[in-house]
């Protein structure tokens, strides 16, 4: 287990405040500053990992040796420029094998794969904005993250 490794995951869309904003920030530059986290996982289909994304990427300037990986839940082979664009945003990108064959379940798949390999999830999980017609992965994530264990920091 790294210790030193974060994933996020969150709905799809959130509530953007400046609030939540200042609070990732702040959260994120801890994590870097005093857990000497290095490295972000982030998913994607979601505005809170955006927001996520984007906010690391910040405090990359301030922090130039942190590390941002994609990690994909589709597109398991990718061509070399499709690899080129991804790595314009991130250090990484990696497709984990595992969910090869999982079909609609791959987006769940792919976050137990980062939470697998995270010992900090920041999550964004509202009750009240979970999905009512379905289940919602969010909550699917936060439920597999609190049966691992592992350091689970909600900004909602």
């Amino acid at each position: 287990m790294n210790k030193n490794v974060c994933c996020f995951f969150g709905h799809r869309t959130i509530n953007e405040t400046e609030e939540l904003k200042s609070k990732l920030l702040e959260i994120i530059e801890k994590l870097i500053t005093e857990e000497q986290v290095d490295t972000f996982l982030f998913g994607s289909k979601s505005r809170f990992n955006s927001l996520c994304q984007e906010t690391v990427t910040k405090l990359k300037e301030k922090y130039p040796h942190i590390k941002r990986i994609y990690v994909r839940a589709e597109y398991p082979h990718i061509s070399e420029h499709y690899k080129n664009y991804l790595l314009e945003s991130y250090e990484d990108t990696y497709y984990p094998e595992k969910i090869l064959n999982s079909g609609r379940a791959s987006y769940v798949e792919r976050n137990y794969e980062m939470i697998d390999n995270s010992y900090y999830c920041v999550v964004y999980y509202d009750e009240k904005g979970a999905p009512t017609t379905r289940k919602s992965g969010t909550k699917t994530a936060l439920e597999y993250a609190t049966k691992q264990c592992k350091i689970i920091i909600r900004v909602i």
